[in-house]
């Protein structure tokens, strides 16, 4: 009798998911690479998602242009790209499921109430909400104004392990309180839309960079009170200016496409990418001529530096 095989594993799925609110730059490109040589590299899935839910900031006429600068660099994805807001209902669904279940509630504090009620403290970047509208009202409708609604979360520690940075823990209630999960607005927030949007699109790994690991924390409580299986998480560090600052869309650092326009060859940006990220590079490969070898423990744990003598190579 011949023994029965294992079945292989399935095959990872990913995603590549940019926003339309300002163009891809070089900090973007590296992560976005370093996520499609991570799939491509076992034989994985690459999802196209736009998220474009912040309407105060996504601009329409972006979105062609993430798609087509992805190209440029000679990524691929598996079927069309997919817009956020197409599913906006589905994930307000979610969230009167949640309130429903006694999970969420009505919150009608703007931002600058917010702000004014719980500054943050040295050294922090967000606010922490203190709950004043916990159990104000009784239910989403019943609000006398415009609400949003906030994720009750618990206090302790949310623990995860990350496939590139380890052992993790946030104490999400400490750090940022109860959390929105659908805007004043109407529409869904981030963290809810991107958990909705992964499960429903099949991801098991979320691959992206290191200034988003608190995100994961706020994401596993969401999946665990809407009964979603949590992917895998892989979080690499940045790409820094010379000054020690990220790169970032807001600062205006130097986008792709004005370097496309400027004549750079996207196999030098693809280059660079490999070189800091451990990767063995010779010459000018496309990218998907480092997809056999692609390895992931390679890549150095640190942020890596942009000098301007390194914009200039790659536009030569």
């Amino acid at each position: 009798m011949v023994p029965s095989q294992p079945e292989p594993p399935p095959l990872p799925i990913g995603r590549l998911a940019p926003s339309p609110t300002g163009l891809l730059h070089l900090g973007h490109a590296r992560t976005f690479l370093l996520a499609w040589w991570h799939l491509r590299s076992r034989g994985g899935r690459v999802r196209m998602r736009i998220e474009d839910l912040d309407g105060d900031r996504s601009r329409p006429e972006l979105i062609d242009a993430a798609a087509r600068d992805l190209e440029w660099l000679g990524l691929d994805w598996d079927g069309p790209a997919e817009l956020q807001s197409d599913g906006g209902e589905r994930i307000l669904e979610a969230a009167r499921e949640l309130e429903g279940r006694g999970l969420a509630y009505a919150c009608t504090c703007s931002r600058a109430g917010v702000r004014a009620a719980s500054a943050p403290h040295a050294g922090e970047t967000e606010l922490r909400y203190p709950g004043t509208c916990r159990d104000r009202y009784p239910t989403w409708a019943a609000a006398d104004r415009p609400v949003g609604l906030r994720l009750r979360v618990p206090s302790g520690p949310v623990s995860f392990r990350d496939g590139f940075c380890g052992p993790r823990a946030f104490d999400v209630q400490r750090q940022v309180g109860d959390f929105l999960i659908a805007r004043r607005d109407g529409s869904p927030a981030y963290q809810l839309a991107v958990v909705i949007d992964d499960a429903r699109q099949g991801i098991t790994e979320v691959f992206r960079g290191d200034d988003l690991l608190p995100s994961t924390a706020r994401q596993i409580l969401l999946q665990d009170a809407l009964g979603l299986p949590p992917p895998r998480w892989f979080h690499v560090p940045l790409v820094l200016d010379a000054d020690g600052r990220r790169l970032a869309k807001r600062a205006g650092d130097l986008s792709l496409a004005e370097l496309r326009r400027a004549g750079a060859d996207p196999r030098a940006i693809v280059a660079w990418a490999a070189r800091s990220s451990g990767q063995e590079v010779s010459g000018r490969p496309t990218a998907a001529d480092l997809v056999p070898a692609f390895r992931l423990d390679r890549l150095p744990p640190t942020p890596v530096i942009l000098p301007p003598a390194e914009l200039t190579r790659l536009l030569s």
